[in-house]
């Protein structure tokens, strides 16, 4: 395993299991969110993101953690390992409101972009299920021929999964 993608909705504990996994494996986490926001919300123009995801997987080594449907097909290809977060949506949405309202006014997503109520996110997380999971699911079957795919339901599996 050297080549992680883990994927699954907002919430479900994907970049606190990337750092633990990468502490473990002794890889490097890239969070996307990070890359992909500029200060105070702003996005990265696509054809840019689509370089920084080419740039990230060209490495030896790396765990990645995050969704964004429109590059998933680049981690996806050339992970050897893909971890899908599949929580309940409630477990998720009770997760990132409560992440936000702790560390609310704090950068702790991207530089720059400091934690708030955001509705359209909580909707996106509401949603998930229904729009984001199929996409995410077709993904992994299309694209990580290579991979072996481990899915979480739960936070019990999420610590099982990274205890093996």
């Amino acid at each position: 395993m050297k080549r992680v993608a883990i994927v699954g909705s907002g919430g479900s504990g994907k970049s606190t299991f990337a750092r633990a996994l990468g502490e473990k494996a002794g890889l490097d986490v890239f969070h996307l969110d990070r890359l992909f926001w500029k200060p105070g919300w702003v996005e990265t123009p696509r054809d840019e993101w689509r370089a920084v995801q080419r740039d990230l997987v060209a490495r030896d080594s790396w765990i990645i953690d995050g969704n964004y449907s429109g590059t998933l097909d680049i981690r996806l290809r050339a992970a050897d390992t893909v971890f899908f977060f599949d929580f309940a949506r409630l477990v998720c949405l009770r997760r990132a409101v409560w992440r936000s309202v702790r560390n609310h006014g704090k950068a702790i997503q991207a530089p720059g972009c400091p934690e708030r109520l955001d509705l359209a996110f909580y909707r996106w997380i509401w949603k998930y299920p229904k729009t984001s999971r199929p996409v995410v699911i077709e993904s992994i079957a299309t694209h990580a021929h290579n991979a072996r795919v481990l899915v979480a339901t739960t936070r019990r599996d999420a610590a099982s999964l990274l205890e093996t």
